[in-house]
C-alpha cells in the first residue's frame, strides 16, 4: 500500500484525467458485461426456439432469481413477437453495437492514460533534471554519471509503468471484477459462493511471488547504472583505451558487468513473468470445478440455474479471469516502480550543501578587493587548504602555482561557491559571499578552465551560453578578442557551424579560444582562469595567451598555471604547497628568495 501511494502522489496533477479514465472505464466495463450478456437471446432462439408457448407474465424484481426469470421471459416474448428469423436479425445488431460502444470508451481510457503516463514522465524527468542542475559539483565526486542517467532513462520508464499499473490498479480492473461478480451473482449466487472459497488460494500464490520482486528490481536497475557507466567512460577515453592496446581488457570489464545484469534481469523476468501463467492456470482450474459443480446443478435439473443461463455464466467467469490477472501484472508494475522511485527520490531528497541566503545582500560590482580570510576545506576527512589568507586588489592578477593536488583549482572553486569553505571566509568588498545570492555572485565571474566545456551545438550559441540576448555582431567583437574570429570563419557553415559532441570537430586551441570568446562576451569584472593554457602545443598557446592577456585586461583575475611562464607579470603569485601558502610576492621577488618558486622556474627551464 506505501509502494501504492507513493506512485500515486506523482499524478496529483493529473486528477481531472483520473475522474474522465473511471467515467470511461465505468462505461466500457458496463458495455462489456452487456455485450456478453447478449449471448443469452442467441441461445433463447436456438435452444428454445418454441413460438406457440403461452408466456406467463414475469414482474421485474431484483432478487436474483426473479431478474433472471424477467430477462428471460422478456427475450422469449421478444422472438415470440418478431419471429425467431427477424430477431436474430435485432440480436446481431445489438451485439455490433454494445461492442462498438465497448471498445470506443475503451478507447477514450487508453488515450486518457497515454496523457497522464506521458505527462508525469516529461515532469518526473524535468524535476529530478532540475534538482540535478541546482546540485553542488560536490554532489557529483561520490556519484557515477552511468547511474545517474540510467535513473533519468531506464528508471524514469519503470515509473511510468508503475503509473499505468497504479490506475488500472484502482481505476479500471475493480470496475470489471466488479461488474462480472455482480452479474455473476445475478445469474447463480450458488456457483459464484463456490467460486469465492477457491480464489484466495490464487492470491496466495502470486502474492507470494511479488514479494521477492521489488529488491531484485533494485539491483537491477542499480547494476544497468554501472552498465552505462562503463559505457559513458569508454567513449570519453576512447583514444587512451585504444592507445594502451586495452580493447580486450575494456571490453571484459563491460562483459562482467554486462553478465552480471543479465543474471539480475533473469531473476527479475522469472519472477515477474510467473504471475500471468501461474494466475491463468489457477484460473482454468476454478473453471474445471465450476464446469463440474455448475454441470451437476444442469444435469440435476434444479431450479438453481439452466442450461443457457450456465454457458453465460462460464462464458461471463472466463471474461472476470482477464482483469484479475491484469490485476496482479499491474501489482508487479508497482512493485517494480517503487523500487526505481525510491532511486529518483534519493537524487530528489539530496540537500543541497550550497544554501542560498534568505535574504541576500546586494552585490553587483567588485569596487575594492576580494578577501580569503583564513580558509579552510576537506573533502570528507581529507583537508586539502589549511589557513590561506591572501587579498586580491581590484584590477589585480593574483597567480597560484605549485605541485597537482596542492589544493589551488580548489582555491579557485570556492570564490564561486561550488562548494563552501568549512571554516574562514571570503569576501567582495568586505560582504561575505555566502550572503550574497548565487545568481548575483557568479554574474560578476567569467571562468575558463583547462578541459574547455562546449555543447554539442552552434558556434554562435556556445558563445553565447548564459547570454541569449547577445547581438551577433557583439558575438563576433567577442570571438575577435579571443583570436577566434578567422578560424571560426573559415568554417563550413562559419558561427552557424555545429562544433559536435564537447567540440570535437574543433582542435584544442580553438576549443579553448571560444571558451575565452564566451568569458569575453559575458564582460565579467572577475576572472578565473584555471590552467587555461597547459594542455596546448606551442603555436597554439601563443594564441591562446594573446587571447587571455586581452580578456584579462582591466579586470580581477586569480589564475592558476603550470606553465609559470604565463604569470610572469602577475601582480602577486601563491605558492600553494599541501594546502597552504608557502611563498608570496611577486615573480622577480620570488626569484630572488632562492626558494620554492624558484625550483619550480628551474624545473621548467625558464629564466
Amino acid at each position: 500500500m506505501k509502494q501504492l501511494k507513493s506512485i500515486l502522489a506523482i499524478v496529483k496533477g493529473y486528477r481531472s484525467r483520473q475522474w474522465s479514465y473511471v467515467v470511461f472505464n465505468a462505461l466500457a466495463s458496463v458495455f462489456s458485461i452487456f455485450s456478453i450478456a447478449a449471448i443469452v437471446p442467441f441461445l433463447a432462439v436456438v435452444f428454445d426456439n418454441n413460438t406457440a408457448e403461452v408466456l406467463e407474465p414475469v414482474l421485474f424484481s431484483w432478487d436474483p432469481d426473479q431478474l433472471k426469470a424477467f430477462f428471460d421471459y422478456k427475450v422469449k416474448l421478444f422472438i415470440q413477437e418478431k419471429g425467431s428469423q427477424t430477431s436474430l436479425y435485432y440480436f446481431s445488431f445489438a451485439i455490433i453495437i454494445l461492442f462498438l460502444l465497448k471498445n470506443v470508451f475503451n478507447y477514450l481510457s487508453f488515450y486518457t492514460i497515454a496523457y497522464t503516463r506521458s505527462g508525469v514522465v516529461r515532469d518526473l524527468r524535468q524535476k529530478v533534471y532540475r534538482k540535478l542542475v541546482d546540485l553542488p559539483v560536490s554532489f557529483y565526486s561520490n556519484e557515477r554519471k552511468g547511474d545517474i542517467i540510467s535513473r533519468l532513462t531506464n528508471d524514469v520508464k519503470e515509473v511510468e509503468w508503475g503509473v499505468v499499473g497504479a490506475i488500472e490498479m484502482l481505476f479500471k480492473h475493480p470496475f470489471y471484477i466488479l461488474i462480472y461478480v455482480s452479474s455473476l451473482v445475478v445469474i447463480s449466487w450458488r456457483l459464484t459462493l463456490f467460486s469465492v472459497l477457491i480464489l484466495p488460494i490464487s492470491g496466495y500464490i502470486i502474492s507470494r511471488i511479488a514479494k521477492r520482486l521489488k529488491s531484485t528490481a533494485q539491483k537491477g536497475q542499480k547494476k544497468l547504472g554501472e552498465v552505462i557507466n562503463v559505457i559513458e567512460e569508454t567513449l570519453g577515453g576512447l583514444k587512451v583505451i585504444k592507445a594502451f592496446n586495452a580493447e580486450n581488457q575494456i571490453k571484459g570489464f563491460f562483459d562482467g558487468k554486462n553478465q552480471q545484469h543479465f543474471r539480475l534481469m533473469l531473476k527479475l523476468h522469472r519472477k515477474e513473468l510467473a504471475a500471468s501463467p501461474v494466475s491463468e492456470f489457477l484460473g482454468s482450474v476454478v473453471i474445471a470445478a465450476l464446469l463440474m459443480f455448475g454441470g451437476a446443478m444442469v444435469l440435476n435439473q434444479t431450479d438453481a440455474i439452466d442450461g443457457k443461463f450456465f454457458i453465460l455464466y462460464i462464458v461471463a467467469f472466463s471474461q472476470l479471469i482477464t482483469p484479475a490477472k491484469s490485476l496482479t501484472e499491474s501489482y508487479f508494475r508497482v512493485q517494480k516502480a517503487s523500487a526505481s522511485f525510491e532511486r529518483l527520490e534519493e537524487i530528489l531528497n539530496t540537500d543541497n550543501s550550497i544554501v542560498e541566503s534568505q535574504n541576500p545582500n546586494e552585490l553587483s560590482h567588485l569596487n575594492s578587493q576580494i578577501r580569503y580570510q583564513n580558509i579552510r576545506f576537506s573533502y570528507g576527512d581529507n583537508e586539502v587548504i589549511s589557513d590561506i589568507s591572501f587579498d586580491i586588489k581590484k584590477g589585480q592578477t593574483v597567480a597560484l602555482v605549485g605541485a597537482s593536488g596542492g589544493g589551488k583549482s580548489t582555491l579557485a572553486d570556492l570564490l564561486p561557491r561550488f562548494y563552501d569553505v568549512n571554516s574562514g571566509s571570503i569576501s567582495i568588498d568586505d560582504t561575505d559571499i555566502k550572503s550574497v545570492s548565487i545568481q548575483a555572485l557568479r554574474s560578476l565571474m567569467g571562468i575558463v578552465t583547462q578541459e574547455p566545456i562546449l555543447f554539442n551545438d552552434s558556434v554562435i550559441e556556445n558563445i553565447r551560453l548564459g547570454n541569449q540576448s547577445a547581438t551577433e555582431d557583439s558575438v563576433i567583437h567577442a570571438a575577435k578578442i579571443a583570436n577566434a574570429h578567422d578560424f571560426i570563419s573559415a568554417l563550413e557553415d562559419g558561427y552557424q557551424t555545429n562544433i559536435g559532441d564537447r567540440g570535437g570537430k574543433l582542435s584544442g586551441g580553438q576549443r579553448q579560444r571560444l571558451a575565452i570568446a564566451r568569458a569575453v562576451l559575458k564582460n565579467p569584472e572577475i576572472l578565473i582562469l584555471d590552467e587555461a593554457t597547459s594542455a596546448l602545443d606551442t603555436e597554439s598557446e601563443k594564441l591562446v595567451q594573446e587571447a587571455i592577456e586581452n580578456l584579462m585586461k582591466g579586470r580581477t583575475s586569480l589564475v592558476i598555471a603550470h606553465r609559470l611562464s604565463t604569470i610572469k607579470h602577475a601582480d602577486t603569485i601563491l605558492v600553494i604547497e599541501k594546502g597552504k601558502v608557502v611563498e608570496q610576492g611577486n615573480h622577480q621577488t620570488l626569484i630572488d628568495k632562492n626558494g620554492h618558486y624558484k625550483k619550480l622556474v628551474d624545473l621548467q627551464g625558464f629564466a
